[in-house]
């Protein structure tokens, strides 16, 4: 189950979720006590326990300990997606930290020290791995750079999702989108 936050500190020339991360969108944000999502997540899984993973923008900016305490509480688990700019104590009890270094079709410059930081307030408890997303093979390289800097963490590839591809007709095209998508993945795979 993906919790979003709204609200962010990166702006990747990519984004897939600027709804989640431009200011214009406030109005769309819905604001959410710790009790109040969970009580959604129960209600779309029909009160069973499940991984809620906490996605954004950046979700690192908000207090979620509340969350993840009662969360757990009530049987479920927590992953955070994070570009690993901003550390927080909570990271401690999550059980999976997902860090996903922003490579150079990004546009954002990387800070190494920050993402360490990160890693060091989870320290032992959470299961912690590195995902990276490929548009290009700048990016493929800079992944290949990030797994021997991180040489004990899984790292996962993903391929870059671009914007929806136009048809002819004006229309978004989402089989062409599919398509491409496909190609970019055999592209990787190759890799």
């Amino acid at each position: 189950m993906f919790v979003r936050t709204g609200g962010r500190d990166y702006r990747c020339a990519w984004c897939d979720t600027l709804y989640a991360v431009l200011p214009k969108h406030r109005n769309e944000w819905v604001p959410m006590t710790a009790s109040e999502i969970l009580s959604r997540v129960d209600e779309l899984t029909a009160g069973h326990s499940v991984l809620v993973t906490l996605s954004g923008g950046n979700p690192a900016l908000w207090p979620l300990e509340p969350l993840i305490t009662r969360g757990r509480s009530q049987g479920h688990s927590f992953a955070l997606e994070t570009q690993g700019s901003v550390a927080a104590p909570w990271f401690a009890s999550l059980d999976w930290l997902i860090l996903s270094p922003k490579p150079p079709s990004s546009g954002m410059p990387m800070n190494w020290d920050a993402l360490n930081k990160c890693l060091d307030a989870a320290g032992d408890r959470p299961r912690s791995a590195l995902k990276i997303v490929i548009f290009d093979d700048a990016d493929y390289q800079y992944a290949k750079s990030v797994s021997g800097r991180y040489s004990r963490l899984p790292i996962y590839l993903q391929v870059g999702n671009p914007t929806p591809l136009i048809a002819t007709n004006g229309e978004i095209s989402e089989s062409a989108n599919i398509d491409h998508l496909l190609d970019r993945l055999r592209w990787l795979i190759r890799r």
